[in-house]
């Protein structure tokens, strides 16, 4: 039995269809992040991008992005270095790393609903930005699980 794309191709080398399917439909990207600029250490705050259909966990204008939001994360044109900018359980970023896709992603359950019962989705917690002051960012910091 042949290994999974994922395990044999770089990202580089996957085309449109297989690259999408390493999203795991987490939105954990969509959430705001802060950078101490004295560390470059990155926080992870609750407040996600106003794009952001929360409760489907999915961007309501996703071909159009970043034409609206300019600081969007476009993960295919992103170095390795950008990386950083993801979650620790981002599939991108973890084969970016070496390591393999989490037990729960639903490329390896064959379910979309693993994403949610492995509580890695937002939508549990998230909150639009267009409810939250920017000054108020930094009272929204969170601990992200690396499940």
């Amino acid at each position: 039995m042949s290994k999974p794309f994922w395990q044999v191709k770089s990202l580089q080398d996957m085309n449109n269809e297989e690259w999408e399917s390493l999203c795991d439909g987490c939105a954990r990207c969509c959430l705001i992040k802060l950078e101490d600029e004295d560390t470059n250490e990155l926080f992870f705050t609750n407040v996600s991008c106003h794009l952001l259909d929360i409760a489907a966990c999915r961007c309501a204008d996703y071909a159009n992005r970043k034409f609206r939001v300019a600081e969007c994360l476009q993960l295919r044109t992103m170095s390795e270095e950008e990386y950083q900018w993801l979650p620790h359980t981002c599939a991108y970023r973890r084969l970016s790393e070496g390591k393999a896709l989490p037990d729960w992603h639903p490329l390896i359950t064959h379910d979309a609903k693993s994403v949610a019962t492995a509580g890695i989705k937002v939508s549990g917690f998230a909150l639009s930005e267009d409810n939250v002051h920017p000054d108020q960012l930094e009272d929204h910091i969170i601990e992200l699980s690396n499940d």
